[in-house]
């Protein structure tokens, strides 16, 4: 939810609370990806939000895991006719969700002040496009441009394909990539970007919904949860899609709803206090003062009588708007589908594909994909050897314990005030180390996946033969290591290089000492995002300072899969490096004065003091830190996902720990993800034991 649809939310769960003072609501808000992969994390354990509130695609993939409660046993059928039928999410013959309104689609949002009458075909578009697209103050640089949306994205690129003729996914769920509907729809969307100049090079959601806000844009595709955001900030109107010139046809965006699902772990008082709280908030009067504060569109078909709907003519807009698009697919292989096509349009986006190969391609992927997603692997000999091997291991703990459970007694009688006191550290391991990694194990040998969410088996090594026969495992893995080589190096360098440069006596030390300690203070999720918009091709200040210093053309920084592996790799060394510096400065801060003035008397010159005195004096506190080092860059999923968004372009920018995350959440292969990241965690140890092996040795010579 944008910032303006929480407060409506917060208003009238503090209405609710007003009325039920024995019940209290917590609302906690986190992105779409984040809260599925949040959600289905919780549900494994047993907990979760009672409540769950999302769009409408989510429903398929939660109902197959079998973490949401089919309401048709909660409510009777009476309930769900108060709505209209498509904000009733039904899903294998059972209803799933119930929506608070209708729509979550995309149309064409014009600033009033610079239009006065929206485009209704796409040479109208590129036309007024053109002539909205302005260079103000002459300087090179587009100040203004026609048209503006997050047009990498599928969400945001399918209706095309739909105004070209066909739709990308069949009845049955099956993929429809492979058309010359998406290949027209691939050359038209580059077209508007490198031909007609009318929409920006690099543009995600937040930097189109900044460049409209700002007027700056004079059009966006945008979603009616905006409407809420761009309220007392532009004057806007809206329109659909503009009728696609060549074929005679509209455009058509994906239409659901966002509505409530029910935790299937919420029982007995509890679920009754739900199901109150889930009447209310999809009753006729809370959807109306969403219409009064959001101007969303109401799915009760009471609110859609009331005066207000019927007069405000923002809503009969959309309503018209509406019947051009088509409903959202529920079903899980959406997700895959979503995963293939994203790929390979991104490549014809970057310049490395024809749109006929890519969707030829996307096709391919796509199947591949719904296949791994869905395989079941039933446990064979394997399983039952690797399950006995368990057995035996658990019978045998238990044989020492009873066998030296005198002992074990005995100690605890002695100690008991000492065994208090690790109490809660022993806790704290077990439920923070121990347990979930001996819980990932079992997983790397289950065969745990979407269609086992709730029932997996053990089956042996088949997702660890899977990832070593993979040549994908391989090319990541070569990725890692140059990401985590390039990125240590520079940390300990650099650390190393400002921490004798901060040693010495220089005026404002201590403020030069703060001020490098930032880039390390500062939340990871805040500065990865802040880098990301830097590295934006036209508004970033990157290429701004580039252009200033050294007179370079603009570099497609986030658009191309070398540029944007040096992005991610820029933004973890400004990262990091100050970690490597205040270890350092440790170090140095213990070396005894004595040898340095010894060492001047015997002649010798700052490198001489350097190599011979400093790096073998600061090497017993620098080790442990490049090892920790070397660990977390190797594991950190946060800059590279945040900063390429997800692996772009064309998800040619992932390591393996964010490959990681994709098979498990996005693909739901978490049988396959458990065994990669057991991989990982070997590769690692194997580091740290060689490495320090051979680091003592090289103290002893």
């Amino acid at each position: 939810m944008l910032y303006e649809n929480r407060k409506a939310l917060r208003e009238v769960c503090d209405k609710y609370e007003e009325s039920h003072p024995d019940i209290k609501i917590e609302l906690t808000y986190r992105e779409t990806e984040e809260l599925r992969s949040n959600f289905q994390s919780s549900a494994i354990g047993g907990s979760g939000p009672d409540l769950i509130y999302g769009p409408s695609d989510q429903v398929g993939p939660f109902a197959v895991m079998g973490i949401i409660q089919s309401l048709d046993e909660l409510f009777p059928s009476s309930f769900f006719d108060q709505f209209l039928s498509n904000a009733v999410v039904r899903f294998q013959e059972k209803t799933w969700m119930v929506g608070d309104g209708v729509g979550n689609h995309l149309m064409l949002m014009f600033n009033k002040e610079l239009i006065s009458t929206p485009p209704e075909s796409t040479d109208e578009l590129i036309q007024m496009g053109k002539s909205l697209t302005k260079d103000l103050n002459g300087d090179g640089i587009i100040d203004q441009y026609g048209l503006v949306w997050n047009f990498t994205e599928p969400f945001f690129y399918v209706p095309w394909i739909g105004g070209f003729g066909d739709w990308f996914i069949n009845d049955d769920g099956s993929p429809n990539l492979n058309t010359k509907s998406n290949e027209n729809a691939f050359a038209f969307i580059k077209s508007l970007r490198d031909e007609h100049r009318i929409i920006p090079k690099e543009c995600d959601y937040e930097t189109a919904n900044a460049l409209f806000k700002t007027g700056r844009a004079a059009m966006i595709i945008n979603g009616d949860w905006s409407w809420g955001d761009y309220r007392d900030k532009v004057d806007f109107g809206i329109a659909a899609l503009p009728m696609v010139s060549s074929t005679g046809d509209f455009p058509t965006p994906l239409v659901s709803t966002k509505g409530y699902s029910i935790n299937v772990h919420t029982t007995g008082e509890q679920l009754s206090h739900t199901i109150d709280l889930m009447t209310y908030l999809t009753s006729p009067e809370v959807q109306l003062h969403y219409v009064r504060r959001l101007n969303v569109q109401p799915s009760s078909l009471a609110a859609l009588a009331h005066p207000n709907v019927q007069s405000n003519s923002l809503l009969n807009q959309n309503a018209d708007i509406i019947k051009k698009g088509r409903p959202m697919p529920v079903v899980p292989e959406l997700r895959a589908i979503w995963d293939a096509l994203r790929g390979e349009y991104q490549s014809v986006l970057a310049g490395t594909k024809d749109p006929h190969a890519a969707a030829v391609e996307s096709q391919r992927k796509a199947i591949d994909q719904i296949k791994t997603m869905n395989v079941v692997i039933e446990p064979g000999v394997q399983g039952k050897f690797i399950k006995g091997l368990l057995f035996l291991f658990i019978a045998a703990l238990g044989i020492v314990f009873w066998i030296k459970k005198k002992i074990y007694l005995r100690s605890f009688q002695e100690n008991k005030f000492a065994y208090l006191m690790l109490l809660p550290a022993f806790l704290g391991i077990m439920s923070v180390i121990i347990f979930p990694f001996g819980y990932n194990l079992i997983i790397s040998l289950s065969n745990f996946s979407l269609r086992t969410f709730k029932h997996w088996e053990i089956i042996g090594f088949h997702h660890f033969a899977s990832v070593l026969t993979d040549g994908g495992f391989y090319s990541l893995f070569g990725k890692t290591i140059i990401w985590t080589v390039v990125n240590v190096s520079f940390h300990v360098s650099l650390g190393v290089f400002l921490a004798v440069l901060i040693n010495r006596t220089l005026p404002a030390k201590r403020t030069f000492r703060t001020l490098l300690i930032i880039p390390w203070a500062l939340p990871q999720y805040i500065a990865a995002l802040t880098w990301r918009g830097m590295f934006n091709q036209e508004y970033g200040s990157i290429n701004l300072i580039l252009n200033q210093l050294l007179n370079m053309s603009p570099i497609q920084w986030l658009s191309q899969p070398v540029e944007a592996f040096s992005a991610c790799i820029i933004t973890n060394i400004w990262l990091g490096f100050p970690f490597m510096m205040v270890v350092a400065l440790g170090g140095l801060q213990s070396i005894p004065k004595e040898m340095y003035e010894a060492s001047q008397v015997d002649g010798a010159s700052r490198w001489q003091q350097f190599w011979n005195i400093t790096l073998p004096m600061i090497k017993p506190v620098m080790i442990p830190a490049v090892i920790l080092g070397t660990i977390w860059t190797f594991n950190n999923i946060n800059v590279v996902w945040l900063v390429s968004n997800g692996g772009e372009p064309s998800d040619l920018t992932h390591i393996l720990v964010s490959y990681v995350y994709k098979a498990a959440f996005n693909l739901y292969r978490y049988g396959y993800a458990a065994a990669l990241s057991m991989i990982i965690f070997l590769i690692l140890s194997m580091f740290t034991v060689v490495f320090m092996r051979r680091s003592k040795l090289d103290t002893v010579v």
